[in-house]
């Protein structure tokens, strides 16, 4: 059923009880732990408050135990009995619903959640081209300079095990703005850091704050695109992650070759572009999350009408602080570790993100010593990567897409994993071309198709991991991204580490032929999930329950 009073915004919401309400909560939740009506009321400083001083809000279950042949004075607002609590939900073609929005304005999320991956992604590897300058200008090693490669890195890795869960629960919104924000002031405490141990820091907040920019745009294109409809977003959202990679560097080899800029430049190009883009997101950026949507008009209501019958299915998540934290924050590593789909393919995902940051790093000694390019020319050889890029752009809309709509009829989910299995070959073999062509007398061009054809391979396995767990995983998919994010960017953080200590001791050749090899080891992981996937979610407490789209 749905309310008619005309002179309150709820009159399109339907009223549904436990047993008909559609939208999702975490599946390790049970009916008992439930909130009461006066829990949901507080704050969350009331709820801190609370935990600091011992005290529990009671749940829903509790609180009927405890009141039980009990006649207590009751003020208008009481509190529902668990039978009586009613949901509201949206009602079909609701213009509010983030799945009904329309598609310029769906388009228009898209495009700047994907331009923030973008500058996420062009910061962390345009960095590396100034270690030159930065050396001479900081006095610092090297090695010290690539800690601050790394530490951009870490931040990816652990700051999504808590945004991504907290905005599936409070909003992607003020996150998107927030992160925006300080990802600019960090860029700039950059450009004006006076020692190496600044910039340290400073990359790490910063490399916090663009994680935003990688993990949660996933969520964000799961939360307004139905499946059948997310395969050419998700194939803008993973051409703006794997192309930035090489654009950015394209730009910062040149800008390092002018002695007059050098590396701050390099930051302060990127403090000019961040700062425009910061206005631009926060005009059109809107809150795609249903959930939370539901619940500020759930909380309305309840404060318009004083029943506290009315809430929204995903604050029964909202028991305590204590539970809120232990399941939303808990949510990524704990699909990370149960969820075979989501542990392979984090495995899969994150070797090949650890090798891409090798690539990052050693392409620079390994064209200067073998074929004496400068570094304006080093970085001009990024542009291979957005070469490889648009192959695996043109093969997703060309192939991938075309067949997921054939065979999404009898393979279901699988069907987004044709390209990765090609990518589950091609990887290796672009890993061996890229190891046997360095030498000083075959001609470069030999490591960049080598280069070319990884980020091919490259754009498929990312492509594919985002699709397949949003569609696995849907309005999860955050968490289940942040989950194979920290795997990701875990290999980020450590790989570029042993990268140069690596290549000076195995030469060229027999550094990226090991890496060659541990592809190979992999290669079956997409031909698995492939022919064994839907028995393998079928034991998934959250992949076997998630609806085909939206609430």
């Amino acid at each position: 059923m749905a309310t008619s009073d005309d002179k309150t915004p709820f009159e399109h919401l339907a009223v549904l009880d436990v047993n008909s309400a559609q939208e999702y909560i975490d599946p390790r939740l049970n009916l008992q732990s439930r909130p009461s009506a006066q829990a949901l009321e507080e704050g969350i400083a009331q709820h801190s408050a609370r935990t600091l001083r011992g005290e529990h809000p009671a749940s829903q279950g509790r609180c009927e135990d405890e009141n039980e042949g009990k006649q207590e004075k009751s003020d208008e607002r009481s509190t529902p009995p668990s039978a009586d609590i009613l949901y509201i939900d949206w009602e079909k073609g609701d213009a509010r619903n983030p799945a009904n929005f329309s598609r310029g304005r769906k388009w228009a999320i898209t495009i700047a959640a994907s331009v923030f991956t973008c500058l996420s992604a062009a910061g962390a590897s345009t960095y590396a081209m100034g270690y030159t300058s930065m050396t001479h200008d900081l006095n610092c090693t090297v090695f010290q300079a690539t800690v601050g490669f790394s530490t951009y890195a870490l931040g990816f890795a652990i700051t999504p095990l808590v945004t991504a869960p907290f905005s599936e629960e409070f909003g992607r919104q003020p996150l998107y703005v927030a992160s925006i924000l300080i990802f600019l002031l960090m860029q700039l405490g950059i450009a004006l850091a006076k020692n190496i141990q600044s910039v340290i820091i400073f990359r790490f907040i910063c490399g916090a704050a663009g994680s935003t920019g990688s993990t949660m745009v996933g969520g964000t294109i799961a939360d307004i695109w139905a499946p059948h409809e997310r395969g050419v977003p998700m194939a803008v959202f993973s051409i703006a992650a794997i192309s930035a990679t090489g654009v950015g560097p394209v730009f910062s080899g040149w800008i390092e070759m002018n002695a007059n800029l050098g590396w701050r430049w390099i930051q302060w190009v990127s403090v000019i572009i961040d700062g425009a883009f910061f206005i631009v997101m926060v005009i059109t950026m809107k809150e795609t999350r249903s959930s939370v949507l539901l619940t500020r008009s759930a909380r309305r209501l309840r404060e318009e009408s004083g029943d506290l019958r009315y809430r929204a299915r995903i604050e029964d998540e909202r028991g305590s602080l204590r539970s809120l934290i232990l399941l939303s924050c808990t949510r990524p590593i704990y699909l990370l570790f149960t969820e075979p789909v989501v542990a392979s393919f984090s495995l899969w995902v994150g070797f090949a993100w650890g090798v891409l940051y090798v690539l990052v790093e050693s392409i620079s000694p390994a064209f200067q010593e073998l074929h004496n390019f400068n570094i304006g020319e080093v970085g001009t050889v990024f542009v291979t990567m957005l070469i490889g890029s648009i192959f695996g752009y043109m093969s997703n809309q060309f192939y991938q897409e075309r067949i997921y709509k054939k065979r999404v009829g009898v393979k279901g989910k699988e069907a987004r994993l044709y390209s990765a299995c090609f990518a589950g070959i091609l990887f290796p073999a672009s890993m061996f071309l890229y190891a046997w062509t360095s030498y000083a007398n075959v001609h470069w061009i030999g490591m960049a198709i080598g280069i070319t054809l990884f980020m091919w391979s490259m754009y498929i396995i990312y492509l594919t991991v985002f699709t397949y767990l949003a569609d696995c995983y849907g309005p999860f998919a955050s968490s289940a991204l942040a989950g194979q994010s920290l795997c990701r960017n875990i290999a980020g953080t450590a790989f570029p580490l042993f990268t140069r200590q690596m290549y000076n001791s195995l030469t060229f050749k027999w550094a990226s032929t090991i890496f060659a090899f541990i592809a190979v080891l992999m290669m079956p992981i997409p031909f698995v999930l492939f022919r064994w996937g839907p028995q393998i979610r079928a034991r998934s407490k959250f992949a076997k329950a998630m609806p085909a789209f939206g609430s």
